[in-house]
């Protein structure tokens, strides 16, 4: 049974009313994530928290992760920050709506009164809301984790949106690692990509559009449109993500204006500081200050 613990404990900070915009990935690929976000928000402070040492997510159990993103959310909160965007397809799929249901709205009357709610947003919604004005022959494919397949997140946002957009997924167990090992551009990576595409393609001749539905696949990008056929839309969802955020921030002023503006980003890591580093060389291709951090039980 899920334990149903506030994100905002009495041990957290209630007199930080403004900060950063919390980004959370349990590995790199939401740094993918960050980098569009701060292409068309460049003004706002933020607070990227990578839980690298545990990572990856995907073959977790749901209870598992949804621990380990609540503990990663309550660490952001107590840093100050009053907007947390789950930068994973597995936390978002598989914990966003405990936290939303479990641990946001379990406040003490004292604490509702004194400090605005603070929020935390997945990146699924972003693209499901977009995907129906993309897709002309209603058929969409994801290409994701075995854990976001297995969710089956995307087809339940998707259907919610457009019943009528028929969704397949195929798992891709080989892609992430292809990126962080930064084997992109190797023949191998040819053979794993080429596989998955047309395995997808086979259960549905007529998907028109491909979402890329982990946040590492964007680095694969080159190699995935080289095995796409010409005509199908190939889609990343930091570009949606990112316009999703600014029309959020647009729409909640409130919110908005405890989001600290003054255009920094800041690095944690649950990891060594040095691995991160060189991970982020992959992923940013642009070298960061980052900190290790011990996330609490």
């Amino acid at each position: 049974m899920k334990k149903e613990i506030s994100l905002l404990a009495p041990h957290s900070s209630f007199l930080e009313e403004s900060g950063p915009i919390g980004v959370f990935d349990s590995g790199y690929g939401g740094l993918t994530i960050l980098h569009e976000i701060r292409q068309l928000l460049p003004q706002y402070d933020y607070l990227y928290l990578g839980d690298n040492a545990r990572a990856p997510y995907g073959p977790r159990s749901f209870e598992v992760v949804y621990e380990f993103t609540r503990q990663a959310v309550q660490k952001l909160f107590s840093l100050g920050c009053q907007l947390v965007i789950l930068a994973c397809n597995t936390a978002s799929a598989k914990a966003l709506r405990s936290i939303q249901q479990n641990d946001l709205q379990h406040l003490s009357p004292l604490t509702a009164h004194h400090v605005p709610q603070k929020r935390v947003l997945g990146i699924i919604r972003p693209t499901a809301e977009i995907i129906g004005q993309l897709t002309q022959t209603r058929h969409v494919g994801i290409l994701a984790t075995e854990g976001t397949i297995k969710s089956q997140s995307y087809t339940l946002e998707i259907q919610k949106l457009a019943p009528d957009v028929q969704v397949t997924g195929v798992a891709c167990p080989f892609w992430v690692p292809l990126v962080e090992y930064n084997e992109m551009d190797s023949p191998g990576a040819d053979y794993f990509v080429k596989k998955r595409i047309d395995q997808l393609l086979m259960a549905d001749s007529q998907i028109d559009t491909i979402i890329l539905g982990c946040t590492h696949y964007p680095l694969l990008l080159n190699k995935i449109l080289k095995y796409v056929p010409r005509g199908i839309k190939v889609i990343s969802q930091g570009e949606y993500v990112a316009n999703s955020l600014k029309d959020y921030l647009q729409r909640h002023a409130d919110i908005d204006s405890r989001c600290t503006k003054g255009a920094s980003c800041r690095y944690l890591t649950t990891e060594s500081a040095e691995k991160f580093q060189e991970s982020a060389l992959v992923f940013l291709r642009e070298h960061v200050n980052v900190e290790t951090i011990e996330l609490d039980s």
